[in-house]
């Protein structure tokens, strides 16, 4: 068992290895303080740098200011195919006509009405519809039953034949709201077909849009009503 030492030590490994270097008359080698212990690389001369540098640009020419590259300019916008070109029109047409009715052709709806009276040429009923005749009256009759909407216009069509007016706007309604068939529209039709003033009824057909659509009718009225006899011809053409 080793012997405890004055410092309270009781192992010491290394003082063994030191007798044995001493027996093996090895001497201990300490470093040399006058050889500086090598870190990271070695300092370069700036002399050597802009030497390096001078050497590794040697042939180099700057460029001019006039040949630096510049961006290449934005390519022009293409024009749109023919495809979008429709697409865009068809956007614009269905604008126009929601905000302002243009382009819509009652003409070319269901929901459109013409008709003439005896010896009147039929194309007077294109020339209505397009609005070629001054409206010079107009009756609404919107929210009336049917008796009540036949009473004020018979009071109209009296006026209106005393005063001379030729051509009016009679607004009914389109009848939408109506459970099965628009009703008033009908009757106002019917009226002016088979009523007591059919005689000075010249020609009528559905409005414009911008007079009411297929919710108004224009009415071109006769300077006097038809004669007698036309009206006997008439009856005897339908038997």
């Amino acid at each position: 068992m080793p012997k405890e030492t004055d410092n309270g030590l009781r192992n010491r490994p290394f003082r063994q290895l030191r007798d044995l270097l001493e027996e093996k008359n090895l001497p201990l080698k300490s470093p040399d303080p006058q050889t500086p212990t090598p870190r990271g690389d070695p300092a370069v001369d700036p002399k050597d740098e802009h030497r390096l540098f001078t050497e590794a640009m040697e042939g180099v020419v700057p460029l001019r200011r006039d040949t630096r590259m510049r961006p290449a300019p934005e390519p022009k916008t293409p024009e749109p195919p023919a495809t979008r070109t429709a697409e865009i029109e068809a956007v614009a047409y269905l604008h126009r006509l929601v905000e302002t009715g243009e382009g819509f052709h009652v003409a070319d709806t269901p929901e459109y009405r013409e008709g003439v009276g005896q010896n009147v040429p039929l194309g007077i009923t294109r020339h209505l519809h397009k609005g070629q005749f001054s409206i010079q009256d107009h009756i609404d009759l919107h929210g009336l039953c049917v008796a009540a909407a036949e009473e004020a216009l018979q009071a109209f069509f009296k006026e209106t034949v005393t005063a001379g007016r030729r051509t009016v706007l009679i607004v009914h309604g389109r009848g939408l709201s109506s459970p099965a068939k628009p009703v008033l529209k009908a009757m106002v039709h019917r009226w002016l077909a088979a009523g007591p003033w059919r005689h000075w009824v010249m020609a009528y057909s559905s409005a414009r849009a911008c007079d009411g659509g297929a919710g108004a009718t224009y009415v071109l009225l006769r300077k006097r009503p038809l004669k007698r006899r036309f009206r006997k011809k008439r009856r005897a053409d339908r038997m």
